[in-house]
């Protein structure tokens, strides 16, 4: 217990110090909420992977869909490397960039406003954001709590009050640059733990081949018509599996705080650079925790403390908790404590400056508080960062049971509105206001309107429904409709900033071609 708190107290330490540092290097709001655009390869990719990756996806749906699919889950973890993040960079990332840089945009809602010209489509995409990652971040702070009380039997209230304090304090202090930094941090600790707790769970189980055979021996319901269904290559239901993947992989290219990090990215090097070691992180963490989370029912037996022994009914958030009380020393315990604690904070942090910039600088900016210096919107963001916290543990106090439904309403909202107005609005100048008020309001019927009238059980499906009924509505409709021409030189004005002749060094390209 004493290593443990010590492992603790100096990963606090390091966070809050790296938080006093990069204060010095905030002089305005460019620097608070984008880091200047100055952010380097490794520290760009670390950023993106760690605020990929959180708590939600190591306790809740490495659990749940480990259960669910067997070592087939494997394949959500794949998606997430390839799609959420290879295709991500390579498709969103230099264009994104340009674009952004070009249109002097900070945020989401603020590309939305300019690129599409209008005010309401900026402020209402800022509401979405707002609304929607409450919940995302309500998850974040359930997942944790379950690994604190495993190794330190910490009251859940705490656990929470603890981790939203010590966010808020270093995203105050230095913003996007504070948290870049402690995401490169937590990042290397993320994958030193991720290959430890793999190694000890296959361990426990004889090895891997010894372990594939016992799954493929698991009895259940859905063995009776495909024995050693969990051992095979899709898992039961392969239909249920790619939703999951496109949820949590195409989902990544809609969410604020994730194309965010593109707006920072340093040069074209970085974009290189960062595309392979985002990756690469992506498949060690995502695929690491979804390939754990297949071997979830060797832990399923008789007396395991997360089947409830009247009803038979399972808690997923508790799968993987028990998997490693099993598995792991109580050393390692508190190394992947700090695990799932550095991937919690780093996606909070995210969250956290996500919303309170977008609040401050789309919403309340000349809409409700006029004239707003510099030194303001600073002021009033590092406001919103204490409201938005504060909101967010409020209703973590109170959460839905599981963690993977919570975070499914919010990726699915969020990615549903935003992913094909964002993407279309890269490369096509024929996107039109109309096409992306489809796209919101679509978005906002098939997730909420799904809790009420229960067209799927699963909020993972509708969210996974909403993104890609938006690809297919925005192209429609913008067809339909078209674009004013009064609003077609404006948009040839926005494009031309992909023609501008750049001159590059030899070292890094052979000829002008």
């Amino acid at each position: 217990m004493v290593v443990k708190i010590l492992i603790l107290v100096v990963f606090f330490t390091v966070m809050i110090l790296v938080g006093v540092n990069a204060k010095k290097k905030v002089t305005g709001v460019n620097d608070f909420v984008l880091g200047g655009r100055k952010i380097g390869p490794w520290m760009a990719a670390f950023s993106f992977g760690t605020s990929y990756f959180s708590a939600v996806v190591f306790i809740g749906y490495a659990g749940q869909f480990g259960w669910k699919y067997g070592i087939a889950s494997t394949w959500i973890g794949i998606g997430n490397a390839l799609i959420g993040s290879m295709l991500a960079w390579v498709i969103l990332g230099r264009r994104t960039r340009v674009m952004t840089n070009h249109l002097s945009s900070s945020t989401m809602p603020d590309f939305f406003g300019k690129r599409y010209g209008s005010k309401a489509l900026k402020i209402a995409a800022s509401a979405i954001a707002f609304v929607f990652l409450i919940p995302y971040t309500a998850s974040v702070y359930n997942g944790l709590s379950k690994l604190f009380g495993l190794a330190f039997d910490i009251p859940y209230e705490a656990v929470v009050i603890g981790m939203a304090v010590l966010t808020g304090v270093y995203v105050i202090l230095g913003g996007y640059m504070a948290s870049s930094m402690n995401d490169f941090i937590q990042g290397m600790i993320m994958l030193v733990g991720m290959v430890a707790v793999i190694a000890s769970v296959i361990t426990k189980q004889g090895g891997f081949t010894e372990a594939l055979v016992k799954l493929s021996n698991v009895q259940g319901p859905e063995t009776a018509d495909q024995p050693g269904v969990f051992a095979s290559f899709f898992g039961p239901d392969p239909a249920g599996l790619l939703s999951v993947v496109i949820l949590t992989s195409l989902g990544t290219w809609g969410l604020p705080q994730m194309v965010q990090k593109f707006y920072a990215i340093k040069s074209e090097k970085s974009i290189k650079t960062g595309t392979i070691v985002s990756t690469f992180f992506a498949i060690i963490i995502g695929g690491g925790s979804y390939f754990m989370g297949g071997f979830g029912r060797l832990f399923g037996g008789e007396g395991a403390s997360f089947i409830n022994a009247e009803t038979g009914a399972v808690a997923y958030d508790g799968i993987v908790p028990a998997m490693l009380q099993n598995s792991l020393s109580d050393i390692l315990i508190g190394v992947v404590v700090v695990l799932v604690l550095s991937a919690s904070m780093s996606t909070l942090s995210a969250l956290v400056l996500t919303s309170s910039s977008t609040l401050t600088l789309d919403l309340l900016k000349d809409n409700v508080i006029k004239n707003m210096d510099q030194k303001k919107q600073m002021f009033v963001m590092r406001i919103m960062i204490v409201f938005f916290v504060v909101v967010s543990v409020i209703i973590a106090l109170d959460p839905p049971t599981a963690i993977a439904q919570l975070m499914g309403i919010s990726w699915g909202a969020l990615a549903g509105a935003f992913l094909a107005p964002f993407l279309y609005g890269l490369y096509w100048k024929k996107v039109t206001r109309p096409a992306v008020w489809a796209s919101f309001i679509a978005s906002i019927v098939i997730t909420v309107g799904n809790l009420f009238v229960k067209v799927t059980a699963s909020p993972i499906v509708a969210g996974a429904a909403a993104m890609i009924i938006g690809l297919i509505i925005v192209p429609i409709v913008s067809v339909i409709t078209k674009n004013p021409q009064a609003d077609k030189n404006r948009i040839e004005n926005i494009f031309e900033c992909y023609n501008v002749n750049v001159t590059v060094k030899k070292s890094s390209q052979i000829s002008a071609e």
